[in-house]
């Protein structure tokens, strides 16, 4: 069964190119699965698993109290990798058509308000001018073109059009897409490649962003930059270098962007990924709303 699932990893990356991060994760997952599955004396292959298994299975890791989002995606990955097994004929038919994903809450991500998106970028502005210059630079890429932190932190020169204001991306997949950069961000990026990345005489010379050792900057480095940021602009909600995405795509819908040109921006395959911010959007006018109008609050008092 081991056997299986390599060449199952091996199919999504070669045909499905999807990345190690989500390949690591659809390889745990299965993994688990497989590894109770192997348990059960009267299974030796595939074929031979049933219903009941994968409901006991199940009912197991609901025992162990795991979320909805975690059980939801675990059985997502258990229905791919046997839409696997009846594709390369290992399996005669596929019995996750009868299982069903537990219902999740939707909830909203975090995200700045354009004051506290303000207070960062002032936070960065330090004693420390070369590091400034790069975190700077780091704050107006992840806010101001909505770039993933893996986006982000991958960014090689060759990827830069200054002179043109544009970036190119590797998103998920593989898949490219060029988003534009905004004059801040062209201004900070020069900044940067002038100072510090140049003193430091990096050791990746294709990276943009590199650390004081001049390797580049990995996403922990730079979610210990954000935390330290948010700590000192007073920041008191939970966020992460994706809150700075989430800021961008919402404040984009808020000010008349349109849906499809912001999907586009984010490189979502599937544009209901981005009606979430639609959602975001509306929240923030009902917070605006119920702290500014003086009959928001209204009790009724003078009836």
């Amino acid at each position: 069964m081991k056997i299986l699932l390599k060449e199952y990893l091996y199919y999504l990356k070669t045909e499905r190119g999807l990345s190690e991060n989500t390949m690591m994760s659809y390889a745990r997952d299965i993994s688990e699965y497989l590894e109770y599955i192997e348990k059960i004396p009267e299974i030796s292959t595939m074929e031979q698993v049933r219903i009941m298994h994968l409901q006991n299975y199940l009912t197991r890791l609901r025992r162990k109290q795991l979320s909805s989002s975690s059980i939801t995606r675990k059985i997502s990955s258990i229905r791919s990798f046997h839409n696997y097994l009846l594709r390369e004929r290992e399996i005669k038919e596929n019995i996750m058509v009868d299982i069903a994903k537990p219902k999740t809450a939707k909830t909203l991500p975090m995200v700045l308000n354009q004051d506290e998106i303000a207070r960062l970028f002032a936070a960065a502005e330090g004693k420390e001018k070369d590091l400034d210059y790069r975190n700077i630079a780091m704050l107006e890429l992840a806010y101001g073109s909505g770039l993933r932190v893996s986006e982000l932190v991958g960014l090689n020169i060759a990827d830069l059009h200054l002179g043109q204001g544009l970036v190119n991306i590797t998103g998920k997949g593989s898949k490219e897409r060029i988003v534009p950069l905004s004059e801040e961000a062209v201004v900070a990026l020069r900044n940067y490649l002038g100072t510090f990345r140049m003193k430091i005489k990096p050791k990746d010379r294709e990276a943009v962003f590199v650390n004081r050792l001049g390797s580049r900057i990995s996403r922990v480095g730079f979610y210990k930059i954000i935390q330290s940021l948010a700590e000192k602009a007073k920041i008191d909600k939970p966020i992460s270098p994706h809150t700075l995405r989430h800021s961008f795509a919402t404040h984009l819908i808020e000010n008349g962007a349109d849906l499809r040109v912001v999907q586009d921006l984010l490189g979502h395959e599937d544009i209901l990924t981005t009606e979430l911010y639609t959602h975001i959007s509306k929240r923030h006018l009902q917070d605006a709303y119920q702290f500014a109008h003086p009959r928001a609050n209204s009790k009724g008092d003078n009836q």
